[in-house]
């Protein structure tokens, strides 16, 4: 028996995670990166060995709430929501970490506030498919990242990939400045993982087994092999290599086969046209389309079937996460020889690796498509469509895998118990949240060891302080030299009242309050021709920010006269 996981390490340190929305439930027909970040964060709320985590947002937020969505009544790490622009949190923590690879505007915030060292800047890349990611991950070369930050990748192809985009867009810099490719954050591999526990808990019920086999019409002696996941043939998987290498193996006589997609589509007419593959392709395989949304239907078909398939053939997929869960659940598994896939399933242990044929690279043909997502002639659906379906999977090869499987109970048995112990051991989330927390510490060694960076812009050059890069637009702009004057007729009470027509109200964020400005009109009508560095002497210095706009703000209105 192979050993378990070693045991949680105590609870140390803290870590900050951007989540910009604050709310951690599921929607309905979710993305695999929004279901896979959920279940990272609750692992390294659970298992990190992390005694704070911060979450920060965009929106307030409520901590009881997170910490419930993150812990569900168990034991972990004590929960925060913060704004993402305290960015005192992050420094503390030394640490935060994004559920995609967008951090550009991070690292030019990280470096306004507290520093390029004050924190190690982390992001998570699901898919390097769609050209946007690609430019997101580019332009972290462009932005104050270091090699103490880092873009994770969940498998080896996407690192390879991701160096691909660093070289050429690297080079692509140094041609156009004389100079040489940018430095560029660290590329470490760390998988995404799944309850290991979970998976083997739904699928062992021999009750749910027999129920759910009745109910599909799959008799004992009969092969039911499982798909779960979306149904789209533009950015999953054409089924129609499954179907033929179904009615291939089928044909074999070894079994009755049944093939049940469990999964959502994304278009109205799309579900018409799988049924439509499916009775053109596999007419003597028994095909269920069933819903991919109800957990426990999903649940009860991991304890019905015998075998998983998935052959998936689009770039939109980088790492593959219900493979893995089939694993958890102990069946084989027969997959594509694709991207993640490859990097969780050993050929001829937990299943079986069908190679795969890419379209010619280097060709006009690739550019063209390229070309023309990249001038929005193409949606990006059309795009990873177009290449999936000049891209194919050995047809023969699956089909001889899928009978070998349905002929031997315990060939299934075996490869099934392989896969679970893998997963135990290397994808059980426990296990992926202490290299989340190993690779923090890692990072912090590197920021640690690190010289101090002598930036000379603070700001990102393009994304400034408006009021300094539109100075040129007005007459003049408010300086410490301003002199102020109380307008004729004018009084403190004007002032206070001023908010209550709703336009003169607006955005009341960053200024001082009516209130607060009455004070300062005070002060101004008493001290006619006073500049404003007299005037911000006379209050609190945590204030003088905000009564520098409250003066504009008032002059706007004709509350105090600058000329």
């Amino acid at each position: 028996m192979s050993p378990g996981p070693p045991e949680p390490p105590a609870p140390r340190g803290r870590l900050s995670i951007y989540h910009p929305p604050g709310r951690f439930s599921p929607t309905h027909n979710p993305f695999g990166k929004d279901v896979a970040n959920l279940q990272l964060w609750r692992a390294l709320a659970r298992h990190g060995g992390f005694e704070w985590l911060d979450v920060l947002t965009q929106q307030p937020g409520d901590a009881t709430i997170a910490r419930s969505e993150l812990l569900d009544g168990g034991a972990g790490a004590e929960v925060t929501v913060r704004s993402i622009l305290d960015q005192a949190t992050p420094a503390a923590a030394g640490a935060l970490i994004r559920g995609q690879p967008e951090l550009y505007d991070l690292a030019w915030l990280r470096r306004r506030t507290v520093g390029d060292r004050a924190y190690s800047l982390l992001g998570l890349i699901h898919t390097i498919a769609p050209p946007i990611m690609r430019q997101f991950m580019a332009m972290t070369t462009a932005a104050p990242m270091h090699p103490w930050d880092a873009l994770i990748c969940t498998s080896p192809a996407v690192r390879q990939g991701v160096e691909a985009v660093f070289d050429g867009f690297g080079e692509h810099l140094a041609e156009r400045t004389g100079g040489r490719p940018p430095p560029r954050p660290s590329l470490p591999i760390v998988p995404l993982g799944v309850d290991a526990a979970r998976f083997a808990a739904l699928a062992d019920r021999p009750a749910a087994r027999a129920e759910i086999r009745a109910r599909l019409g799959v008799g004992e002696n009969d092969v039911l092999a499982l798909w779960v996941g979306r149904l789209s043939y533009f950015e999953k998987a054409f089924p129609q290599p499954m179907f033929k290498a179904l009615q291939q193996a089928s044909a074999a006589g070894t079994a009755k086969l049944h093939f049940v997609m469990a999964g959502w589509f994304p278009g109205e007419k799309d579900q018409a046209r799988y049924e439509e593959a499916a009775h053109g392709h596999a007419p003597d395989v028994v095909t269920h389309v069933l819903d991919g949304n109800d957990s426990a239907l999903v649940g009860e078909l991991w304890a019905g079937a015998d075998l998983f398939l998935s052959l998936v053939d689009n770039i939109q997929e980088t790492f593959g996460i219900t493979p893995l869960e089939a694993m958890a659940a102990g069946l084989p598994v027969v997959v594509s020889d694709w991207d993640g896939y490859r990097a969780t399933v050993r050929d001829g242990v937990e299943g079986f690796l069908i190679p795969t044929l890419g379209g010619p690279a280097g060709g006009k043909l690739g550019e063209t498509l390229a070309m023309r997502h990249a001038a929005e002639i193409d949606t990006y659906q059309g795009y990873v469509g177009a290449v999936a379906q000049h891209t194919a999977v050995h047809i023969g090869r699956c089909a001889q895998a899928i009978a070998e499987l349905a002929a031997s109970k315990d060939l299934r048995r075996r490869m099934g118990a392989a896969g679970r112990a893998r997963v135990r051991e290397q994808y059980d989330w426990p296990v992926i949240a202490r290299a989340y927390h190993a690779l923090v510490d890692e990072l912090a060694a590197i920021r640690a060891a690190s010289p101090d960076p002598q930036p000379r812009r603070r700001m990102d050059p393009a994304k400034g302080d408006p009021f300094r890069d539109f100075a040129h637009f007005a007459t003049a702009t408010l300086t410490l030299d301003t002199r102020l004057a109380a307008p004729a007729g004018v009084t403190a009470d004007q002032v206070r009242q001023a908010g209550t027509v709703a336009l003169d109200g607006a955005f009341p964020g960053l200024r001082a309050t009516p209130e607060r400005c009455a004070a300062v009109f005070e002060t101004i009508a008493a001290r006619p021709g006073i500049d404003v560095r007299e005037l911000l002497q006379a209050f609190p210095v945590q204030e003088r920010r905000a009564i520098e706009l409250g003066l504009v703000w008032m002059a706007k209105y004709g509350l105090v006269d600058w000329l």
